[in-house]
């Protein structure tokens, strides 16, 4: 293959990599983009997606189980079964379906597209392994490069990858019902697929290094999910350090340094994700770097001139969206435009049972920036939604500053609350009061209320708490 050139090169089809080719094609950029794998990264082949899916069969499952004779909607039900097969094969063909898409806006925005691996020779120049073996390599030179590599499961190094050690990728595609699954990793991760796998049927224990489950929020958020999980029966021991794998089971340490052992058909770890940055030889570049991942500015410069950092190789928060805004963001910029991180929040949702929504900031990180904030919140208990939805469990708490009544944090727990999200960030990213909330008028009946509830009860006239 000969080489090539262009202005714009993406390294990740990740959710990063792809807005950020698309979005420089449209904008008159000669732009390729290279992928060793499939379109769409993680999230959707491995994460997101395919996770979601997986959650949603097991909500449907669990309900389907819950339709005996004494249930208080009066629907009676035989015994449901679940085929795990035809599950995995159904979130296949959506991830399948997904994948044709985003390939397909590839191709109209006028994307060149190489399906190989890429590593760098220098600042400017890219070397691509391709899959066709009578094409070999091509070298692609460029005025600008962006890298958008992603990131990957970490492993622990007593408890490698492998057999019955699975990562979250191996455990979206199970095909057959573990009967005892030990999660490692008391993060969203873990409690999303523990749940799920749970709902089905399994035994799942969870053992988490630090005192809490979801350790990154405070307990008010955290609390419903941990009763949901002892409901379902979870077993989750916190403070606790994995030691090894045998086929006795999973051996850990607690807090007073005794060791217990637990019997597990499989181990999920789920302890973080790292760059993906070794295959592309980032090494060869004079980049700096904060710990692991790439060094960035308000541009998503790196300290290399012409070479951009999006995604999860740049840190935390590792979410798509996130990904999808900065590559967005570089494509206008490599088209001349004048662009820089203006963003005020990114908002973050664990689908666990029930759900989380964070937008801005916590109470305590609002505190620790020296705010003076109001924090009130409406309950579920008193939302007539909630209840025809049986599940009254959670609130939406509002973060104000006192002075002026400016939202600059929302967050909340309870079943669907995840489609809240773009409310709330969207009163946050438009500089809304307390006031704007409650003066605006919400569907009834709809989750959406205890927003506006918890917005008139900071601004001192609340109507249902």
């Amino acid at each position: 293959m000969a080489d090539k050139q262009c202005k714009l090169l993406v390294i990740g089809g990740g959710p990063g990599g792809y807005v950020c080719a698309i979005r420089a094609a449209q904008l008159g950029v000669d732009t390729m983009l290279v992928e060793a794998d499939k379109a769409g990264g993680t999230c959707l082949n491995v994460g997101c997606i395919p996770s979601k899916a997986i959650i949603h069969a097991a909500d449907e499952f669990y309900r389907a189980c819950s339709f005996t004779a004494d249930n208080k909607l009066g629907i009676v039900a035989a015994r449901p079964s679940i085929d795990l097969q035809k599950t995995v094969q159904w979130k296949d063909s959506i991830v399948s379906r997904l994948n044709g898409g985003v390939g397909g806006l590839l191709k109209r925005a006028g994307v060149t597209v190489i399906a190989g691996k890429a590593s760098f020779l220098d600042g400017k120049t890219v070397k691509v392994d391709t899959d066709n073996d009578s094409s070999g390599s091509v070298t692609i030179s460029a005025e600008n490069i962006v890298i958008a590599t992603g990131s990957e499961p970490q492993q622990l190094p007593a408890m490698a990858f492998g057999g019955n050690v699975i990562s979250s990728t191996e455990a979206l595609s199970l095909t057959e019902l573990p009967t005892t699954l030990a999660i490692v990793g008391g993060g969203y991760i873990g409690l999303e697929i523990g749940t799920a796998y749970a709902k089905l049927g399994s035994q799942v224990f969870i053992v988490e290094s630090a005192a809490s489950i979801l350790p990154q929020y405070d307990a008010r958020l955290t609390e419903p999910v941990a009763k949901r999980l002892a409901q379902l029966g979870v077993e989750v021991v916190t403070q606790a350090r994995a030691n090894t794998f045998t086929d006795a089971g999973l051996e850990f340490e607690i807090k007073d340094g005794s060791v217990r052992q637990l019997p597990a058909d499989k181990v999920l770890i789920t302890v973080g994700r790292r760059p993906r940055t070794r295959d592309c030889r980032l090494s060869e570049l004079s980049l700096t770097m904060n710990g692991d991942f790439v060094e960035i500015d308000d541009r998503c410069q790196t300290s290399m001139r012409g070479v951009y950092a999006i995604g999860d190789v740049t840190g935390d928060p590792m979410l798509a969206h996130r990904a999808m805004a900065q590559g967005e963001m570089v494509a206008e910029i490599a088209a001349g435009l004048n662009r820089s991180w203006d963003k005020r929040c990114i908002p973050s949702v664990c689908f666990t049972d029930p759900e989380i929504v964070c937008a801005g900031l916590l109470p305590a990180e609002a505190i620790a920036q020296d705010l003076e904030v109001d924090v009130t919140q409406f309950p579920f208990t008193a939302s007539g939604r909630a209840m025809t939805m049986e599940r009254e469990d959670g609130f939406v708490r509002v973060v104000a500053q006192k002075a002026d009544g400016v939202i600059v944090g929302v967050q909340s727990v309870g079943a669907g609350v995840a489609e809240l999200a773009a409310s709330f960030s969207l009163a946050i990213e438009m500089g809304a009061r307390v006031d704007d909330v409650a003066a605006t008028i919400h569907a009834h009946p709809t989750l959406g209320e205890a927003f506006q509830e918890a917005c008139m009860q900071a601004g001192g006239h609340a109507l249902h708490s």
